[in-house]
């Protein structure tokens, strides 16, 4: 844990990298010519873009790929616990030693890079070295001139749900250009597969792709179906029972049934699927904590549950599975300052009994807890800040029964995670 908060701080404060976002390929490309190209070395690329379900649509398909007896790289953003976990090599995660080691190369060809541009490479260099079937590769903001962007040929590109996220990262604030961004450049060279979106959003995905020669897999072509309690994978050959007791939403069910129809595709066996289902689960995604030293502490009575949603599509979902939940629910919110506070709350009206709001620690970016205790006040929540996670729990635990909900931010997550 503290080599990774040490690697995060060598990044952050290396007079080469930088901190803020700027998208823009000509760095980056620079740095893989002089490095020998190793991205051409990549086969079978699969990238994932959007703006809610990346991880988890890409880790469905890590689960069924691996279940199926074949090997994957994975890049991922952001880690939850350590920056290890952005790196996954076909049968282990890159060593910090080895992190280091790639930062170090990087840095000897003095090209100014921000950190998300430094760590794909580091992605990029180690996946190179792997004789592995598949490289999962998931987007940071947007796609356009996101460093994942780099791959000439992927077998195939992966658009989950799109939704008004990321604006502040665009001149033109509008669903529109968010579009554009994510979907406007896609290869021409490769399967594309849209997940479901609503309706104006999948028109406006069409339209972006009415010129691309790929071959496109629209959200049509499968769908989530409930009978007697059970959710289902159909399509026009398969029907799949979604068995499971750690996935628990309406969207991260369509995420699996995404992934299920792209597995399909890679010829997975629907058995292979099947068995691994039950075995899927999303650390920080509708997560409940069932052992640790935080849940320890609670009361026998007392749930704990975390989820990193933190935009508005996210925030309806989760508040859409709340409130089915009959007990009574406490939410502790943090939330980076790039986030709109003010409108993913308004989702949860009527659903917490009150809220305790908390700064993310080793976080400069964050909104205060005290900023977002002015914002749940006037949306009329019953609020109250704490210094931290742990004053936090303080303030709400009892022994009556109660669900507490860790939300607003994945980054505050992984402070947790780490403390349990």
């Amino acid at each position: 844990m503290s080599q990774s908060i040490s690697l995060y701080k060598q990044l952050a404060n290396h007079k080469l990298f930088n901190k803020t976002i700027n998208f823009n390929l000509k760095r980056i490309k620079l740095v893989l010519k002089k490095l020998g190209h190793p991205e051409r070395k990549l086969n079978n690329v699969i990238n994932f873009l959007g703006s809610s379900g990346k991880f988890t649509t890409l880790y469905s398909i890590k689960c069924f790929i691996e279940a199926n007896k074949q090997t994957t790289t994975t890049y991922i953003s952001p880690s939850l616990k350590d920056i290890k976990e952005r790196f996954w090599m076909g049968d282990r995660y890159l060593t910090h030693q080895e992190i280091k080691q790639s930062i170090t190369l990087i840095a000897k060809l003095k090209v100014p890079l921000t950190i998300f541009e430094v760590l794909t490479v580091v992605y990029i260099i180690n996946a190179s070295k792997q004789k592995t079937e598949y490289h999962l590769v998931e987007a940071g903001a947007l796609f356009a001139k996101d460093s994942t962007n780099v791959f000439d040929f992927p077998l195939a590109q992966v658009i989950v749900n799109i939704n008004k996220q990321h604006l502040n990262f665009l001149k033109k604030k509008t669903l529109d250009e968010v579009v554009y961004q994510k979907v406007g450049f896609l290869s021409n060279f490769t399967k594309i597969y849209v997940g479901k979106q609503r309706p104006r959003v999948l028109k406006k995905i069409k339209k972006n792709l009415k010129n691309n020669k790929s071959i496109i897999t629209y959200p049509n072509s499968w769908k989530l179906t409930k009978k007697n309690k059970h959710y289902f994978y159909e399509d026009k050959k398969n029907k799949i029972k979604l068995i499971t007791k750690n996935i628990h939403s309406k969207g991260l069910l369509e995420n699996l049934c995404h992934a299920i129809k792209i597995s399909l595709d890679l010829k997975i066996d629907k058995k292979v699927i099947e068995k691994t289902i039950p075995s899927i689960s999303f650390e920080g995604r509708f997560q409940y904590l069932k052992t640790g030293k935080i849940k320890n502490k609670l009361y026998k009575k007392e749930q704990i549950m975390l989820d990193g949603a933190h935009a508005e599509a996210d925030a309806k979902n989760l508040a859409n599975y709340l409130r089915n939940i009959k007990l009574p629910k406490y939410a502790v919110w943090a939330m980076m300052k790039n986030k709109d506070p003010n409108l993913f709350i308004k989702q949860f009206k009527g659903i917490f009994k009150k809220i305790i709001t908390v700064p993310i620690e080793n976080e400069k970016n964050c909104t205060s807890a005290k900023d977002l205790k002015v914002i749940a006040k006037k949306n009329r929540f019953n609020v109250d800040k704490a210094k931290n996670f742990d004053e936090a729990i303080e303030k709400i635990t009892s022994k009556n029964r109660k669900l507490i909900i860790c939300l607003g931010s994945l980054y505050n997550l992984g402070n947790i995670l780490n403390k349990n």
